[in-house]
């Protein structure tokens, strides 16, 4: 058994005791009861936490033996000649167990009702350990394990990635809102302000500068706005403004709103600029295609850059519209073309026809571009630049424009048309050519001879048909006058019979 302190093997002195095992814990509940079921045959403590570390960490990988363990289990049970069945708590480890050592283990619930005991009843047990000590090694080596799995993970390298843009998208949220909230506040002071003024940012600055719209007229506008007509506006209209009077008090809870709105715009820069530094050391090759805010999305949306590398590039163009996608499927309508990739440079240049073939252009290069950034050894954007240049040379290409390099396909074109070209002799007969305007010509006139051929037979058909149609109704009509006269005699005879 793998302690906090070390490894301890024990012997079932009366496997009779095991048979009920929802009683089992009952055998537990005195260190008499428990010393009578169990013997420690031998224990193996820890050299220091490297160690115990190392021995939890194999045994939660499931891999391989600790050195440790299979030193231990030798001396114990191999060099022993014990025949013996070992319990263990973990299928794997004595799948391990059985192959590297030959030892026959046993899996089951009477082994995991003796371990939870052995458990409860550990410093009576192990006579070496107390319980202080065994809760006191439990702790350290919990928090050594977590530090070894954020250390070591590499999951957890974007987790800063995908903080940094769930709260950079939070924060925008928040700023429109307290934005909106500063302008409709301060409308009821200077409504007209916000019709001279469409940018956010100076609004909030020129509400700070200016106070009260009594101050407009001494207040130099010149640091925020670049235009000296819309400051002269500024001015003039705070004059002739419409807007009610406030009082001092609520003119410092809006100023004091707007000094926060400042406060908030400021830190939203100076973490993207801390967005854009770790996705340049992340993940250089994907910035380079899609943008820092667009690859930290896919980043977030995916999970982890792991993640992300893992999914092909189908799933990386409709990343983010997961919703519309599964709608299209139940209703047999058309599939989402993009997702979170729509807002990447390179689509917004593209017409709105091509947006479609541009996105997935992007995303199969945006596929590689994170599988060299997840799995590469190279650090820095290795083939980020080369894959922009072939995306925007296919967006030269469908806008109507040339390419700048050739595609993949158009080169293979070019190599089996090489061939042909190059086997021409030097005896080449100039008068036996043919070209294209002469077959164009000549497949004119065949078409036009064709043509009133095909309008003469149709015309015989129709004429045949309707000649034997005629006869038929001729026929028919002289077959009827002989009936009727031939039904007449009859019908003669037949009133002279009713007669006599």
């Amino acid at each position: 058994m793998h302690l906090n302190a070390g490894y301890a093997l024990f012997k079932v002195l009366d496997e009779g005791k095991l048979k009920d095992v929802e009683n089992i814990w009952k055998e537990f509940e005195s260190p008499a009861k428990a010393n009578a079921l169990l013997q420690l045959q031998g224990f193996q403590a820890f050299k220091g936490t490297k160690d115990a570390l190392a021995a939890t960490t194999a045994l939660i990988d499931g891999t391989s033996i600790d050195k440790g363990l299979k030193k231990f289990l030798k001396k114990q049970i191999v060099k022993k000649g014990l025949s013996d069945k070992l319990g263990v708590m973990d299928v794997k480890l004595g799948g391990l167990i059985k192959d590297k050592l030959s030892i026959k283990c046993v899996h089951n619930d009477k082994v995991h009702e003796l371990l939870r005991g052995v458990r409860s009843q550990m410093a009576n047990l192990v006579t070496e350990l107390s319980e202080k000590d065994t809760k006191t090694m439990a702790l350290g080596l919990s928090h050594s394990l977590s530090r070894y799995k954020l250390k070591f993970s590499p999951d957890k390298v974007d987790t800063m990635i995908v903080q940094a843009i769930g709260l950079l998208d939070e924060l925008d949220k928040e700023l429109n809102t307290y934005t909106m909230r500063a302008k409709e506040w301060y409308g009821w002071h200077f409504p007209e302000l916000a019709k001279l003024v469409n940018d956010n940012v100076c609004y909030i600055k020129i509400v700070v500068a200016m106070g009260m719209r009594k101050n407009a007229v001494n207040t130099d506008f010149s640091a925020i706005l670049e235009d000296e007509t819309v400051a002269s506006d500024v001015q003039s209209g705070a004059v002739v403004s419409m807007g009610t009077d406030i009082s001092e008090d609520d003119m410092k809870n809006i100023l004091f709103l707007c000094n926060q709105v400042l406060s908030m715009m400021e830190y939203r820069t100076q973490l993207f600029e801390y967005l854009k530094a770790r996705m340049a050391a992340i993940a250089p090759n994907l910035t380079i295609l899609v943008g820092e805010l667009v690859g930290a999305r896919l980043i977030a949306h995916a999970g982890s850059l792991l993640n992300l590398a893992k999914a092909p590039a189908s799933t990386v163009q409709i990343l983010g519209a997961e919703k519309a996608l599964f709608r299209a499927l139940k209703t047999n309508s058309e599939t989402p073309k993009y997702g979170l990739i729509y807002h990447a440079s390179l689509i917004g240049q593209a017409a709105p026809k091509n947006k479609g073939k541009i996105s997935r252009v992007l995303a199969a290069k945006a596929a590689l571009a994170v599988r060299v950034d997840a799995l590469g050894d190279e650090e820095g954007a290795t083939i980020g630049y080369t894959a922009r240049a072939k995306v925007e040379a296919r967006l030269r290409e469908l806008e109507g424009g040339a390419a700048s390099g050739s595609s993949g396909a158009a080169q293979a074109r070019s190599r089996t048309t090489a061939p042909a070209a190059s086997s021409s002799s030097a005896s080449f007969n100039t008068a036996s050519d043919v070209t294209s305007s002469k077959k164009r010509k000549m497949s004119e006139d065949a078409e036009e001879t064709e043509e009133p051929a095909k309008k003469k037979e149709k015309k015989e058909k129709k004429d045949k048909k309707e000649k034997k149609a005629k006869k038929k109704r001729k026929a028919a009509e002289e077959a009827a006058p002989v009936e009727e006269e031939e039904a007449s005699p009859k019908k003669k005879k037949k009133k002279k019979k009713k007669k006599e």
